[in-house]
């Protein structure tokens, strides 16, 4: 629980300042011992100077000068809470009760905080009931006794209708002895990223954040490995947001003695900076800028899937610290710049802080932290799914025991939204914080995320090849993502989301484009992931390319809108390469009169003719032939074999 004893200490400190001027004021103690009293104001100025130690030392020898020493054992109460030592605190603020139950009302509201703090809601409710109906007390304190009301009543209801949670610990190939938290997974399972807090005697702190690494064998997650340098330095990197594919990382990095690391530049205490993997080499990172980055404190980012919104944590910096901390959004611009930091909305971000914030790879569903909403006390996981205009709904508490007294940040979930991965020094780990994994339950699941790999190349050299990728939702033709694969390897990783259905193109001047079709409306968790590597084909005569995101309904030949991205891709060609020629052709499956499907076949390929001429194509660089059921490429026995052999393809004829 994160309520600071702010309601205790300013009136302790009254009684200091009055003790002081006793004869003007006329102040009273509730002891008449001097020497209790001397204890007791030796004991005011060294908590006011953070001396605990000193403080409790001079506590108790007021208490064994008079033991009904109200004003010792409430002091002793708020350092105790201020240790988070709960259980003792509570002990004195009960024994300052105990000797009048009337002699300050606030030490019921203390009493309570420190109760919720380790969740005895019952107690708390108790208290709280007996503070407010005191008369005259402060209406902020009466506001904030409420307010804790409300979170003790919640309490009592949530552990009496329980969650299903059972962490597991991921393994001795991640946990040690050290702190593992910060965990990202890749949109295939296959690569864990997370912070591990490294001592070391060459670090100005003594230990600070790195990066390190694990990689899944079958279902195991192997041995880490430090990710090393540019990433990691000797001062802080930590809380990353991990690409799906793996690709690049968006990291946090704070200011220490001016430096970010090396000889990276920053705003102002903690920034976001940005590092993108080519091969196996990371790039150096650099500094994402403003209007992200700024003099406060920016932290904790989470990417979208599609990589164009990143979300983060922004604390406005303030003497001594952070202020509130809130959830921004910012989105990347044409020109690869981030746009302007946006707040989420007032159903997300409250006026107490929020952490720990996680887009999930569905870019429908929002995990994130917060001791400002309803909940168990201290900071409660959430999960917020976008309403039917496209904003965030009202966030959902995960429940107990998932979210308890304590504090709950840095929650993960995977792409097809089985598990969730988060931290906790619970008992049984390797020591300190630990990762755990955890099934979720159906009410705070995500949407299901599936997801394409594979390697791109040069179908008749074989090199490995750079090439863009475009994936369009076929409903509103609009592009979802842009990716390219690994210049080096080859290798690519698409994320899609399930319940929509996508055309997928790869591009690369000097080939033809590649085409795929991706039906997932309905897949729901179900979706296998897509396992293909792609030849792509260099501009040649003869070489031929299917068009699967043309459609036509059955029987039928005209066009369908869905067709139009497609086609589009087709005409971008055509223009690229002015003195190309290609022959559009239809085919067919076996199914009907052979006469029939001969004429339907021509006809959708003279359909297809007929669009790019509409668009500007020369008529004479266009042909157009209906094959009919004479040129199968599967079997004709299954429907997805007919399904393959009905289609239409382009040839480049000169």
């Amino acid at each position: 629980m994160k309520f600071k004893h702010i309601f205790l200490f300013p009136m302790i400190f009254l009684i200091f300042a009055m003790s002081c001027n006793a004869q003007k004021t006329n102040f009273k103690y509730s002891t008449k011992s001097a020497k209790a009293i001397k204890s007791y104001e030796n004991a005011a100025v060294y908590y006011d100077s953070y001396n605990n130690t000193d403080a409790l030392k001079e506590l108790d020898n007021a208490i064994k000068a008079d033991e009904k020493f109200i004003e010792a054992y409430m002091l002793k109460g708020d350092i105790y809470t201020d240790l988070k030592k709960y259980e003792l605190a509570i002990t004195n603020y009960k024994k300052a009760i105990e000797i009048d139950p009337d002699f300050f009302s606030n030490n019921y509201l203390t009493l309570a905080i420190a109760e919720l703090s380790i969740g005895k809601y019952q107690d708390t409710k108790n208290d709280l009931e007996i503070y407010i109906k005191f008369k005259n007390i402060n209406i902020i304190n009466k506001k904030r006794a409420e307010y804790m009301l409300k979170l003790a009543d919640f309490g009592i209801n949530a552990i009496k209708n329980p969650v299903p949670f059972k962490p597991v610990n991921i393994g001795k190939g991640v946990n040690t002895t050290a702190k593992e938290y910060y965990p990202e997974i890749t949109v295939d399972d296959k690569t864990l990223l997370f912070t591990r807090l490294v001592c070391d005697s060459l670090s100005p702190n003594k230990c600070q954040e790195d990066f390190f690494v694990s990689e899944k064998d079958s279902s195991v997650w192997g041995n880490s490995y430090d990710i090393g340098p540019p990433i990691n330095t000797l001062l802080n990197e930590g809380a990353p947001a991990f690409s799906p594919d793996g690709k690049y990382i968006i990291f946090t990095a704070c200011e220490k003695f001016g430096e970010y690391g090396f000889d990276r530049t920053g705003f102002g205490s903690c920034d976001l900076f940005y590092t993108k993997k080519v091969g196996k080499t990371w790039s150096k990172p650099f500094n994402i800028g403003r209007p992200v980055n700024s003099e406060n404190f920016e932290t904790q980012p989470s990417i979208s899937s599609d990589g164009k919104t990143l979300y983060f944590i922004r604390g406005i910096k303030i003497k001594n610290g952070n202020g509130n901390m809130d959830i921004y959004s910012s989105t990347l611009n044409n020109d690869g710049t981030w746009g302007e930091a946006v707040k989420l909305n007032d159903k997300i971000n409250t006026s107490l802080r929020e952490e720990s914030v996680f887009i999930h790879p569905d870019n429908q569903t929002l995990y994130f932290s917060s001791e400002g909403h309803l909940g168990m006390g201290g900071f409660d996981l959430y999960v917020s799914k976008r309403d039917s205009t496209g904003d965030w709904g009202e966030p959902v508490n995960l429940g107990y025991p998932i979210n308890t007294y304590g504090d709950e940040t840095s929650l993960f979930v995977d792409a097809m939204g089985d598990l969730a991965y988060f931290s906790s020094d619970r008992a049984g780990g390797y020591g300190n914080l630990d990762i755990y994994s955890f099934e979720l339950y159906d009410k705070i699941r995500p949407n299901a995320v599936t997801y394409m790999k594979g390697i791109v190349y040069n179908s008749i050299t074989k090199a490995k090849l750079e090439a863009k990728f475009e994936l369009i939702d076929l409903k509103t033709s609009k592009v979802v993502l842009e990716s390219k694969s690994d210049a080096v390897t080859g290798e690519f990783l698409v994320c899609l989301p399930t319940e929509k259905d996508y055309a997928l193109h790869i591009l690369k001047d000097g080939y033809l484009f590649y085409s795929e079709n991706f039906t997932l409306t309905g897949a729901h968790s179900n979706a296998d992931p897509f396992m293909k590597n792609i030849p792509l084909q260099p501009i040649k005569v003869g070489e031929t390319v299917v068009l699967k995101n043309v459609f036509f309904d059955t029987d039928k030949f005209d066009l369908k809108t869905e067709s139009y991205t497609e086609l589009e891709k087709l005409i971008d060609l055509l223009k690229k390469n002015p003195e190309m020629k290609i022959e559009i052709s239809g085919h067919t499956d076996n199914v009907g009169d052979a006469e029939y499907n001969q004429t339907l076949s021509e006809n959708r390929a003279k359909a297809v003719c007929e669009y790019l001429t509409a668009k500007g194509i020369a008529k004479e660089r266009l042909t157009f032939k209906g094959y009919g059921i004479t040129k199968p490429i599967d079997k004709n026995d299954t429907e997805a074999g007919r399904a393959n052999n009905r289609r239409t393809e382009f040839k480049v004829v000169s």
